[in-house]
């Protein structure tokens, strides 16, 4: 009888290995942006909540759980900016790391880049802060500066090191039910297309990179860009052909935008 038990019991599971993803959420339940979807992205200055688009790209310290909710009601799904590859220090939690980890400056002021070999000192610091994602509701997380392989970091960061931290990101935001975009580092996108729910770049036209993006567009998965220096009309024909969600923004990602 125990052993009838033990089979039943070992058939439930295999079961449930068939109907749950590996992260353990149920399959399909983490927000999958296609290709071409339209989106606002703002990181200063008052948020302009009236752009008629599916999809806000937001800071996650800025905003609160009102703001999302707000969105929501709106029928908007919202991205989580946060900077996961440099310390800035104008960020509450700035504090918390220490100086081991801190490189040199990232070209953004109050910013350095992280050592990122060390995810013993780092990986608390991030999933606390997709936890503040997660809490206020957001559904996905943009993290950002994930290229400092190919930086002055101040750190010997190899390929392999941007690999595993950016692959460990993906975890953290999986774990939390929250999708989540890869930033940039297109020389990786082969390699880690599989790991992230969409991508997010800045001026892929200018620099003549957008058909790296391909393999998030052949996966059906969106790529959201930006380019800053471009009119539209030297890209948007592109990217409407690769499939690419385009903006034309200013560096300072106010709520001005002109969409393809």
């Amino acid at each position: 009888m125990r052993r009838l038990y033990a089979l039943a019991a070992l058939f439930v599971l295999l079961l449930a290995g068939c109907t749950t993803a590996s992260d353990g959420k149920p399959p399909g339940a983490r927000w999958q942006p296609r290709p071409g979807t339209g989106w606002q992205w703002q990181l200063s200055g008052r948020l302009d909540t009236s752009v008629d688009v599916p999809v806000y790209d937001i800071d996650g310290f800025d905003h609160s759980e009102r703001t999302v909710e707000g969105l929501h009601r709106d029928g908007r799904k919202v991205i989580c900016y946060l900077s996961t590859g440099a310390w800035e220090e104008f960020r509450p939690d700035a504090g918390e790391f220490p100086g081991k980890v801190l490189g040199r400056g990232n070209g953004w002021e109050g910013e350095r880049w992280l050592d990122i070999r060390r995810t013993d000192v780092l990986e608390p610091l991030m999933a606390a802060r997709l936890d503040m994602c997660r809490d206020k509701g957001f559904d996905a997380v943009e993290p950002d500066n994930m290229d400092g392989y190919r930086n002055r970091t101040g750190f010997p960061l190899t390929a392999r090191d941007q690999l595993r931290y950016n692959r460990l990101i993906a975890k953290l935001a999986h774990d939390r039910g929250l999708a989540v975009g890869l930033k940039n580092d297109l020389d990786q996108i082969p390699e880690l297309v599989g790991d992230f729910d969409f991508a997010v770049n800045e001026q892929c036209a200018q620099y003549d990179e957008c058909g790296a993006l391909k393999p998030f567009t052949d996966a059906d998965k969106a790529v959201f860009h930006v380019e800053y220096e471009l009119p539209t009309s030297r890209f948007c024909a592109d990217s409407r052909r690769l499939g690419l969600s385009s903006l034309l923004k200013k560096y300072e990602l106010g709520a001005w935008r002109e969409p393809c």
